[in-house]
């Protein structure tokens, strides 16, 4: 592939090998501590976005907020979450990583004690927005692992450091449902901020110096973008593929609290955040994803998780017809297939993209993520306008058709 320091650029960094992948002068084969680090790192870091979508009935009921209101957390967080890394995760190109991971670190702590101490809606919902902005310090730590990472290694690496992630996406809504239930809402964001303070002070302590890749000014890195979108094919169908799945991803994860709130489950939100448990068992299989796209390729992998997602989401509304009690099951049951068909095409489609160019990966996941989070805000405010309108069934029909969609886009031929 053609690569940013290999065309006419002149602020592009000349290709030395050193600069390209500088980390790995440093560490070969990054430590198992090391990888831990960057999992927990992403998995805490990320966990932050997801916190408040147990508690949307419980935050709803003490803001005096409606259903259709309440949708705006998950939006407005998403949102946040797109444009941060839109405009900051490209300096990780620029930058050492390090030193960037602290900053952020430093900032989500402040973003999370304001919405743990938030005394209206309103503040709630500006204080979530800061949450989006500055928890993609979680993708700070993507590209570090796939810079220390060996090119004969780096989809198991890069799966194993995702499965933190994704552990921290789907975990924090158990995790978050608990603490609510015995200890209140505003405890797990102050139980958050502390666990943000700690994972950066490890890092700033333990992570290695990243050299820069580039020496293009912010508004040539925010300008390379659109050009690396044009130049990599596979850029966009990834984007395009994994930001139809996200849609069915977020609109499920936005109305489930809501859903199991009222008739006729009638639960509270430490069972809406269980259902975590059950989209963990599919996290776990991350690393086996990567290994899978090392050895057979990830077009297959992603074409099998896609078609698993629709599936799932199938299941999920013929089991609408169901008594509450089979409902239930059957929701654990989907939650496992597609979390694990989403997580996997994820994982599939990082391969893809980080081989694209070793000297721009900030940049080229800045753009796999934004697609992604822009599908996942898409999907919570369409989610929530589904259901308040038409039900459970709806929300569930559109991750369906959604996720058929983005079978097509990738084909069933490359």
């Amino acid at each position: 592939m053609t690569s940013i320091c290999k065309t006419h650029d002149p602020l592009a960094v000349p290709p030395k090998p050193e600069l390209i992948e500088p980390a790995r002068a440093e560490v070969r084969r990054p430590a198992r501590s090391l990888i831990f680090l960057l999992a927990a790192g992403a998995g805490l870091s990320v966990a932050s976005l997801y916190y408040s979508q147990p508690l949307l009935g419980v935050l709803a009921a003490e803001f005096g907020a409606g259903a259709r209101e309440a949708g705006f957390v998950p939006t407005l967080t998403q949102l946040g979450y797109a444009l941060g890394i839109l405009l900051l995760a490209p300096l990780g190109d620029r930058h050492d990583r390090r030193r960037i991971i602290l900053g952020k670190s430093v900032l989500l702590v402040l973003a999370l004690l304001t919405a743990g101490l938030a005394g209206d809606f309103g503040s709630f919902l500006l204080a979530s927005l800061a949450i989006g902005l500055t928890a993609t310090l979680a993708q700070d730590f993507v590209p570090a692992a796939a810079s220390l990472a060996p090119e004969q290694s780096r989809g198991r690496i890069v799966g194993t450091v995702m499965t933190g992630l994704l552990m921290g996406i789907l975990l924090s809504r158990v995790v978050s449902g608990l603490v609510a239930e015995y200890w209140g809402w505003r405890a797990m964001f102050a139980a958050a901020a502390v666990g943000i303070g700690l994972i950066g002070l490890a890092s700033w302590r333990w992570l290695p110096r990243f050299v820069p890749t580039t020496q293009l000014s912010y508004r040539a890195l925010l300008a390379s973008l659109p050009r690396l979108l044009g130049r990599h094919a596979e850029l966009r169908r990834a984007a395009l593929s994994q930001g139809l799945l996200s849609v069915g991803f977020s609109a499920f994860w936005s109305t489930l609290a809501i859903m199991l709130h009222g008739a006729p489950f009638h639960l509270g939100s430490a069972v809406a955040g269980a259902f975590g448990l059950a989209g963990a068992a599919g996290a776990l299989a991350a690393p086996m994803a990567g290994h899978l796209a090392d050895r057979r390729g990830p077009a297959l992998v992603i074409r099998l998780a896609a078609g698993l997602a629709a599936l799932s989401f199938g299941l999920m509304g013929l089991g609408t017809q169901l008594p509450p009690t089979v409902q239930l099951a059957v929701l654990g049951i989907a939650t496992v297939g597609f979390d694990l068909g989403v997580q996997a095409s994820l994982i599939a489609h990082q391969s893809i993209v980080y081989g694209l160019d070793p000297g721009a990966r900030s940049r080229l996941n800045a753009v796999l993520v934004v697609s992604m989070f822009v599908g996942m805000a898409a999907g919570a405010v369409a989610g929530s306008l589904l259901f308040a309108q038409w039900g459970w069934l709806a929300v569930t029909g559109l991750a369906t058709l959604t996720s058929l969609a983005a079978l097509a886009v990738r084909g069933l031929r490359d």
